[in-house]
């Protein structure tokens, strides 16, 4: 039986927090990637106490969150210019199924869906649900969105609560079904995720926060979270790639492959 592993090293913190930000800017599950990687490199990452991970994965997402504030803050600044109550409604919409189902059932899917093989097969599924919403016709554009589709966004972002389904992959998903372009579709992504990427790390850091770190963890904290910073301002090109981008098959395809891998790797 292994041992539960008491500590985490400088170098796999900073590993992970590189890997954090060009996961989290793609649709390819950052959680899936923080949760795979370590199994596939035999790290003892996964032994870690929960509470430890959870805590440390906080501090990758805080890295990132701050990165996004400064790299989009022209985009944000336009957006909050230019709100009105219609995109209010929007933004709640998109706000309430992931702020819903966390209350509901955060505990439950940590508990049931946060192992290497449930990740594994979340990214499979995700991956290819991807490909086939991929295949819908590209004809609506970004101001066509109503109601029903900022919903839609939400429920995306609900099921990537999921570790491996991806926030960014799931609304693309939804709104791929739902026949927006994918330049539109990537940048309603992109404004429904900041809101959620910051309150979710601000609650998640003050409930941490009451639990304390030990001093020996803190370099290790600081160093994942400056490489997700550091990882995410430098792949931040990746977001204007994706506004390009004329299919989504490539990251369709490599996240079927990074899941039936480890799933192939965990059977061994």
């Amino acid at each position: 039986m292994s041992l539960p592993a008491r500590r985490l090293s400088i170098r796999q913190a900073a590993v992970l927090g590189a890997l954090q930000g060009p996961a989290e800017l793609l649709p390819i599950s950052s959680s899936g990637h923080i949760a795979l990687v370590p199994e596939l490199l035999g790290w003892s990452y996964g032994r870690l106490n929960a509470d430890l991970r959870k805590a440390f994965e906080v501090a990758l997402h805080a890295g990132t969150a701050l990165a996004l504030v400064i790299a989009l803050r022209d985009e944000v600044a336009q957006v909050t210019r230019s709100l009105d109550g219609r995109r209010v409604a929007g933004v709640a919409l998109a706000l309430l199924p992931p702020a819903a189902a966390a209350a509901a059932f955060e505990q439950t899917i940590e508990e049931r869906l946060g192992s290497p093989d449930a990740v594994a097969l979340a990214q499979v599924v995700a991956g290819l649900a991807l490909a086939a919403a991929d295949r819908s016709p590209a004809v609506r554009s970004q101001a066509q969105a109503g109601a029903l589709d900022h919903l839609a966004i939400g429920l995306g972002q609900a099921a990537a609560l999921a570790p491996g389904v991806s926030r960014n992959g799931g609304t693309l998903t939804a709104l791929r079904l739902l026949r927006f372009e994918r330049g539109a579709a990537n940048r309603l992504s992109r404004h429904a995720a900041l809101p959620i990427i910051v309150a979710a790390t601000l609650l998640k850091a003050v409930r941490l926060s009451r639990s304390g770190l030990a001093g020996e963890l803190r370099v290790a904290f600081v160093a994942g979270a400056a490489t997700a910073f550091a990882s995410t301002l430098l792949s931040f090109r990746l977001v204007r790639r994706m506004d390009e981008a004329r299919s989504y098959a490539p990251f369709a395809a490599y996240r079927v492959a990074l899941g039936v891998l480890a799933l192939v790797s965990g059977r061994r």
